[in-house]
């Protein structure tokens, strides 16, 4: 099991769903996580570089570098003969739509696609409010956390507590992975990769999802401003056929905030059918 994450990528978002998921599935089936490109501070003695086998790859921090980076990962780390189920969220079901558009060759049994932001992401209710930040604005946020970078990790935890204080639950690793963000590197990455998405997510890819229709799944929120109702209602009717689900839950867009076990448990219902068959 592959999980491509969304943005800010950071693993440790999801440390309490890819748990829940693993134990789900009977702890007989490996699941990782990987970070986007540059969106974590590295190791202690390590620097964040722009380390790529494609030595002719550009913005290797961008949408097509992250893309290569989970594609560069698949080649070292697993073999060309596992079957893979890759689950994706959010600007992470972009990335997998174009994995398996660029990488016809991997063994992808299902690929579950979480509050899909894979078109028109500028014109979403979320993207016209956040597109002037993002593409224009997004330098003068540097310096706010440049200077928070230098408060001590409990004042930043307590910042994060603050701003998530009008949930009525909290993940506790979304709290101590979001400390992470005080550090100029990683906004930069973050909120310049974010910028793209506005720029380049523009189109639906209804090729690369003909194609593999039968091996994915959506699911879309009812109250996403990233992805609203109506996206979900024109691709379930281009694809009548597809499986694509709207949630009755209420789930928000970021489930990792308060709804990481649930959604895991959902995602193991789905699938349980698909590994019998292996």
């Amino acid at each position: 099991f592959g999980f491509l994450a969304g943005n800010p990528g950071l693993a440790g978002y999801y440390r309490t769903f890819i748990q829940a998921l693993y134990c789900g599935l009977n702890q007989q089936y490996p699941v990782w996580v990987v970070s986007h490109a540059g969106h974590c501070k590295p190791p202690n003695g390590m620097e964040m570089i722009e380390d790529t086998d494609i030595k002719e790859l550009e913005d290797v921090f961008g949408l097509n570098g992250q893309v290569e980076h989970k594609l560069n990962f698949l080649k070292k780390n697993v073999s060309k003969d596992i079957k893979l189920v890759l689950i994706a969220h959010s600007i992470g079901c972009y990335i997998t739509l174009e994995m398996m558009k660029r990488a016809s060759e991997l063994q992808v049994l299902r690929s579950v696609l979480l509050f899909p932001t894979i078109e028109r992401m500028a014109q979403s209710p979320q993207g016209k409010l956040m597109t002037p930040l993002l593409c224009k604005l997004r330098y003068i946020l540097y310096m706010p956390v440049y200077l928070l970078s230098f408060l001590p990790e409990g004042v930043k935890a307590s910042l994060v507590r603050f701003a998530l204080r009008g949930m009525k639950t909290c993940d506790e690793s979304s709290i101590t992975t979001s400390v992470n963000l005080f550090s100029v590197d990683c906004i930069a990455n973050i909120l310049y990769m974010a910028s793209q998405e506005m720029i380049k997510v523009v189109e639906r890819d209804s090729t690369t999802i003909k194609q593999n229709l039968k091996k994915l799944i959506f699911y879309y929120g009812t109250g996403d401003s990233w992805c609203p109702q109506h996206y979900y209602d024109e691709i379930k009717m281009d694809f009548p056929d597809g499986d694509i689900r709207l949630c009755e839950k209420g789930l928000r867009h970021a489930f990792v905030l308060d709804a990481s076990k649930e959604m895991a448990a959902m995602i193991t219902d789905w699938l349980r059918d698909d590994l019998t068959k292996l």
